[in-house]
């Protein structure tokens, strides 16, 4: 079968033009007891994923070589022993993180995650385990199922499963990425306030069509912390923060009373000093975000199905145009996601 590998790369090509990522033939896999073989239709790319194909961002934990990226969807085509959740023919996608089910995460919950720790979706099949899978609902293409799994279930566990998200409550939204674009619709379904922020008016253009009631480009107002505490009468009640050190004071800033900063990238550094002052002042609380469970994804396509949200997929790239996805997401030229099918 087909597939990508990302290799141990030595030189090294600082993140450019990823010349790790190699196309390859592999055996196609056979499903073990507890397992199913899914025939890949589509994946989609998480910042992520540039990580790991990456020497000069690296990514934790990694054994090259690995097949690359955790979003995929497809139809299982063949089911190891004991399995009873699913019949060839279902279309399906891939959980995170495969060892959590559902509840608190607990340690040893995220250890394993596909194309990180273990091989990924971007090949023609793969085995799973079949309690790491989820029926995908008939309203979406396979493209739309195949861009949920990491990005789309983030932006829920921060706001619905953490932060219990009501309606009349508000949302700001750093950037126009895949966290933050589903975050968005999902608050604009909840009957949320939104706020988005991007240095492109075009973006901004294209959030406010999906639902965004205000938006702010950071470039014009550099202390859109202060901007967005104004304009939202005392602050927000949530905060998708996707860039750490380098956005998280002004996202304290933007945060009213009570309000939850939900802690989910690092895209501008990790190491940094931050005033805790409007932490303790305000207060507020701060929460790290890790994805979320199988059963959270479950929870998600629930709602998505009720509410008819539906992935803002930006392009579609064929299987031998990969490079091409993982540069355009490294340029930041993206708005929601970027999918991969698979022929």
């Amino acid at each position: 079968m087909k597939a990508y590998e990302v290799r141990d790369d030595d030189e090294g090509d600082g993140g450019g033009e990823f010349s790790g990522l190699v196309a390859t033939e592999r055996e196609r896999p056979t499903p073990g007891p507890g397992e199913a073989l899914v025939r890949m239709d589509a994946c989609a790319l998480n910042y992520r994923d540039l990580a790991v194909a990456s020497a000069e961002l690296a990514y934790p934990g990694v054994e090259y070589p690995v097949i690359p990226l955790s979003d995929g969807a497809g139809e299982v085509v063949e089911l190891g022993g004991d399995v009873d959740r699913f019949a060839e023919g279902d279309r399906v996608a891939t959980a995170f993180f495969p060892d959590w089910i559902d509840g608190p995460l607990t340690p040893g919950d995220n250890h394993r995650s596909p194309g990180g720790t273990m091989d990924g979706t971007l090949a023609e099949y793969i085995t799973y385990p079949a309690e790491a899978l989820v029926e995908v609902p008939d309203y979406l293409t396979i493209e739309e199922a195949g861009s949920l799994t990491c990005a789309a279930v983030t932006a829920w566990t921060a706001l619905a499963e953490h932060g219990e998200l009501t309606a009349g409550e508000r949302v700001l939204c750093l950037g126009t990425g895949g966290v933050s674009t589903f975050a968005l619709q999902f608050a604009v379904a909840q009957g949320a306030e939104t706020v988005v922020t991007s240095s492109s008016d075009a973006k901004l253009e294209r959030a406010r069509e999906l639902g965004a009631d205000r938006t702010l480009n950071y470039e014009e107002t550099p202390d859109w912390g202060e901007a967005v505490s104004e304009m939202t009468d005392g602050g927000v009640d949530h905060v998708i923060e996707i860039g750490g050190q380098g956005t998280l004071e002004r996202s304290l800033r933007a945060t009213g009373p009570d309000g939850e900063v939900h802690l989910i990238g690092v895209l501008t550094g990790i190491s940094g000093e931050v005033d805790p002052a409007p932490i303790m002042n305000t207060p507020l609380s701060v929460r790290g975000v890790s994805v979320g469970s199988r059963g959270a994804f479950e929870r998600m396509l629930t709602a998505m199905e009720s509410a008819e949200v539906r992935p803002e997929i930006d392009r579609t790239v064929g299987f031998d145009e990969a490079h091409e996805a993982y540069r355009y997401v490294r340029d930041g030229a993206h708005q929601g996601k970027v999918a991969i099918t698979i022929d």
